[in-house]
């Protein structure tokens, strides 16, 4: 459990900070952090625990690997056995329930509250589509005391009344930038609105970004939320080492090929606009030897799964993503964050380059700004607060395809076409400027 946990406690800077020790912490929590080998709080921790533990509702601006899940579960666990239920007759009911946007995301604050809570004598579980949808629905029934969710299977098993939110203690909304991305902003709505009024219960939210719509949000459901920030430029840590290559759009293949070969990363995660081209990105590299799939969310949970293991565990060493695809994961070791396609949103490119420099590590983030996208790097630029330094891509780095694919036949590696193996037989590369 330690390994699946270290990203949620050793964020950047996690050394200086406090000790969990200084805090109000159930003793049993308390010795399952000691358990689990932590002891630093990272700054979003430091900042937001002191406020969730005295009861008070919290907007959190955090992303994926900054310690978040641990941050409100610590909290949510330490009032719910501090506090003794006051259950009523009927229907079972959660006493906590998180909100994920993603199934991913549900699974991850499923592993962790199940490590976090061991020995507490709570029951923790977690709903979402792609698996046995009646042994979920048995679970329900049973009752539990953290509920963890994707919107649409929670409301799909309240409506068959399954279990009920009229006992909800404590909520949680994660990635709350996210269910406006995905369009889960009504069925977010719809279960709030069931639930104990927002002075009756205590709320917390996290998001990447507190954008003015999130913070209506949580204004319109949270009572008086103390707002608790950190800005783009400690998200994009210093640990991550950002590069940014000009490249033509018919170049870009070549070049991946070419970064890929340079750097051989042991992890790599490659980011792309499109469900369509994800697909045949991972295809192309593959037969280029490069052992690719593509994470789509249409894929089989099973499926998707297996695929996140094998990269988790080195077995599969380059993985393709969207961005609604890849939202959740939680992988620790990636060294490399590649944008095939630069986000035509730039919060994503924050939201990317997150996923590498985790647990104190260092990582590498390169981006190919073609001229179909390349209109969103101002935007980007001027969210992160710095320009992303421009490198310049010598000749010698575009592997010409026919030649990449000859060598994996193991045929002859002269290419028959000009400009010494650049695409389309050009004698000399532009300079970009």
């Amino acid at each position: 459990m330690k390994t699946d946990m270290v990203e949620e406690f050793h964020g950047a800077d996690a050394a200086v900070g406090k000790s969990f020790h200084d805090l109000p912490i159930h003793s049993v929590v308390q010795s399952n952090i000691d358990r689990l080998g932590f002891v630093r709080m990272t700054p979003i921790q430091e900042r937001t625990l002191p406020i969730s533990l005295a009861g008070r509702d919290v907007a959190g601006q955090a992303q994926t690997g900054t310690g978040k899940t641990a941050a409100f579960l610590i909290a949510i666990m330490t009032r719910l056995l501090t506090h003794p239920p006051a259950r009523k007759a009927g229907r079972p009911g959660p006493r906590s329930l998180i909100v994920a946007p993603t199934r991913e995301l549900a699974v991850q604050i499923e592993a962790d509250a199940v490590g976090l809570g061991e020995g507490t004598g709570l029951k923790i579980g977690a709903v979402y589509g792609g698996v046995d949808y009646d042994k979920q629905r048995r679970m329900l029934a049973e009752g539990l005391d953290i509920l963890i969710g994707t919107p649409g299977r929670l409301i799909d098993y309240f409506k068959q009344k399954v279990y009920t939110l009229d006992g909800i203690e404590v909520l949680v909304i994660d990635e709350a930038d996210r269910m406006f991305d995905m369009g889960f902003i009504p069925d977010l709505r719809y279960m709030l609105r069931r639930m104990p009024k927002y002075d009756r219960r205590q709320s917390m939210l996290f998001s990447a970004t507190l954008s003015a719509r999130v913070m209506e949000l949580s204004y319109e459901h949270m009572n008086n939320p103390e707002k608790v920030s950190v800005s783009p430029e400690q998200i994009t840590a210093e640990r991550v080492k950002q590069a940014l290559y000009h490249v033509e759009r018919r170049e870009k293949l070549p070049l991946l090929l070419g970064i890929l070969q340079r750097e051989a990363p042991n992890r790599t995660l490659i980011f792309v606009n499109t469900k369509r081209q994800g697909e045949r990105l991972a295809e192309r590299l593959t037969r280029f030897g490069r052992e690719t799939r593509a994470i789509t969310g249409d894929i089989p949970q099973k499926k998707r799964l297996r695929m996140l293991s094998d990269f988790k565990e080195g077995q599969l060493p380059v993985l393709v993503a969207t961005d609604v695809a890849s939202r959740g994961l939680h992988i620790e070791g990636v060294t490399h964050v590649i944008n095939y396609d630069l986000p035509q949103d730039p919060e994503d490119y924050v939201h990317r380059i997150g996923r590498t420099a985790r647990a104190g590590a260092e990582g590498t983030a390169i981006s190919l700004a073609c001229e179909e996208f390349v209109f969103g790097l101002e935007a980007i630029e001027e969210l992160i607060g710095h320009k992303i330094p421009v490198e310049w891509a010598s000749e010698e780095m575009f592997v010409e395809v026919g030649h990449a694919l000859r060598e994996r036949a193991g045929e002859s590696a002269v290419s028959p076409r000009g400009g010494a193996g650049r695409p389309g037989g050009r004698p000399q590369r532009r300079r970009q400027s």
